[in-house]
């Protein structure tokens, strides 16, 4: 297959100015830019892209299609915003890997972020068992893949709040570097979910040394985006400094209006990590909301032990009234949504049942109105009768804070995006809107700037090789767009629009998007790092 892109304007992902050039590509692969010479009948197809931005396929370094890349491989809502390859495993809760013994609970703490479904076969036990079953059914974008910490505690020692033996450290980096070798690129952790929540610093640092010894990435969503964030990102950092590991914050942001002040402390410690020899670099998604498990309001004793023991405590009414006094009360070191977002502002997107759809778009105080009870009760009931299953969005930040994270050097362009449910507008519009909002209305960013942010940026940070940039060589993930229109139209009361301005999207050099048509093509491949 022989591709003529022509006439358009190139914004090649380095960050340098745009030019003019034409783009031969043969099969996968870029193998020709400029004017060169070329018979027209030798071509399988040309593109005219005059006056039209051709620019890399985009990267979004935190994804949540775990589970929809084996139910439905062509995530439609990525592909029509330009993204070509997404990094799963975030957050230290995903797929693999998966012992057969969790299989039950793993999927009822799994659901809530990622979903759930009686459709797959769940016996696949690890990274390579997973990535090779992606691999039998066919990609519609590329995907990689990190190692979640809590699926390696999980396989070492369980579910319960408790510090690993000697042993069970020995075993988790045993699993840590095993699921490496099946071409993980790195680490992600989420401190604030169970059981990464139980680890310890110590913990960290031991399975970040593994993964510093194959130049992986330790992707991190910190103890805390709020009260204690200064402390959280000193506990990250050193974590890079001792475990000589690379540092990746996702979706960095700052929670609650009260905690706007903190803002220039947290650029500081970056600056003094780079100093130090860090390597550090953070994604973010350009929205002031952020959408999760609705299960993360309550506190973490709640969840010791998994699913099942929560669903037992939410059945005493007792401790419903410990969670709620710690709720309003708070916990040292606790993210608590309810004191930065409140209840007004919590909105839940998805549910498993039926029973419950109607509260889909609620907020947690209507819920209450809706259930003729206290809002606390009515969401500890909602959890339990939907066994943890229910998705949220919060409401938390300022739009000043998100340009501040947006223009530093660090930041590259990521969606969060948890498809189930009424989403977040992330999942469909987080990278048409950068060029929008910020770029096109706002000028914040130059368009090489934001290019650069969306695609070798991000390439870099995780190891990515030969894609992120448009040169000779290297795979031909393309996207071409037209810069005077191109941009999100989606809103959290309408989340579900795809984006305009988005012509034409290349996977691997297979046309997947042109005049508004999805072909549905098995064009992406499982991207395993080799060490």
């Amino acid at each position: 297959m022989k591709i003529l892109i022509e006439n358009g304007e190139i914004v090649d992902g380095t960050g340098e100015k745009s030019y003019l050039s034409n783009i031969l590509i043969e099969n996968e692969v870029i193998t020709d830019m400029g004017n060169f010479a070329i018979k027209k009948c030798e071509l399988d197809r040309i593109i005219d892209a005059k006056g039209m931005i051709v620019a890399p396929g985009f990267i979004d370094t935190h994804s949540h299609s775990d589970l929809q890349v084996l139910l439905n491989p062509y995530i439609e809502q990525k592909i029509r915003q330009g993204i070509t390859t997404e990094f799963l495993g975030q957050d230290g809760i995903s797929l693999a890997p998966l012992p057969e013994q969790y299989i039950s609970p793993w999927r009822k703490n799994l659901a809530g972020l990622d979903g759930d479904s009686d459709a797959i076969d769940w016996h696949y036990k690890d990274t390579s068992g997973y990535l090779a079953l992606m691999e039998k059914q066919g990609l519609g974008l590329n995907e990689g893949y990190l190692v979640p910490h809590g699926n390696v505690r999980m396989e070492a020692m369980g579910l319960n709040n408790r510090q690993p033996t000697a042993a069970e450290m020995a075993k988790m980096c045993m699993v840590v570097r095993r699921e490496m070798e099946a071409g993980a690129f790195g680490l992600s952790t989420g401190l604030i979910y169970m059981p990464c929540a139980y680890a310890e610093t110590k913990e960290l640092i031991e399975l970040c040394r593994v993964v510093a010894e194959y130049d992986g990435v330790f992707v991190v969503h910190q103890r805390s985006e709020a009260d204690t964030i200064i402390s959280s990102m000193a506990e990250v950092l050193d974590i890079g400094r001792k475990a000589g590991v690379k540092i990746h914050f996702s979706h960095f942001k700052i929670c609650g209006y009260k905690n706007r002040p903190f803002i220039e402390d947290m650029m500081k410690l970056l600056d003094k990590g780079k100093t130090e020899g860090i390597s550090i670099s953070f994604d973010q998604y350009p929205y002031v909301a952020g959408s999760t498990m609705l299960g993360v309001i309550l506190p973490p004793w709640a969840h010791d032990g998994g699913t099942d023991r929560l669903m037992e405590r939410l059945k005493d009414r007792s401790l419903r009234k410990k969670m709620i006094y710690d709720m309003e009360h708070g916990l040292p070191g606790w993210d608590n949504f309810i004191d930065f977002a409140g209840l007004e502002k919590i909105i839940v997107t998805s549910v498993k049942s039926k029973t419950n759809k109607d509260l889909i778009g609620k907020n947690l105080c209507e819920i209450g109105e809706i259930r003729g009870k206290d809002p606390y009760e009515a969401v500890f009931d909602l959890l339990y009768e939907e066994e943890n299953a229910v998705g949220m969005v919060d409401f938390y930040g300022e739009e000043e804070d998100v340009i501040s994270f947006l223009t530093r050097k660090e930041q590259n362009v990521c969606t969060d995006g948890i498809l189930a449910g009424k989403p977040h507008p992330r999942v469909f519009g987080a990278f048409p809107r950068i060029l929008r909002k910020y770029v096109r209305e706002k000028k914040v960013l130059t368009l090489e700037k934001a290019i650069q942010k969306m695609t070798l940026k991000p390439a870099q940070a995780f190891g990515l090789r030969n894609r992120g940039s448009i040169k000779v060589g290297n795979f031909a993930d393309i996207v071409i767009f037209n810069q005077k229109t191109v941009g999100d139209k989606g809103t959290f009361l309408n989340p579900e629009q795809y984006p305009v301005g988005i012509e034409y999207v290349l996977v691997n050099g297979n046309v997947v998007l042109h005049s508004g048509i999805y072909e549905k093509i098995p064009a992406g491949k499982v991207l395993r790092q080799s060490w």
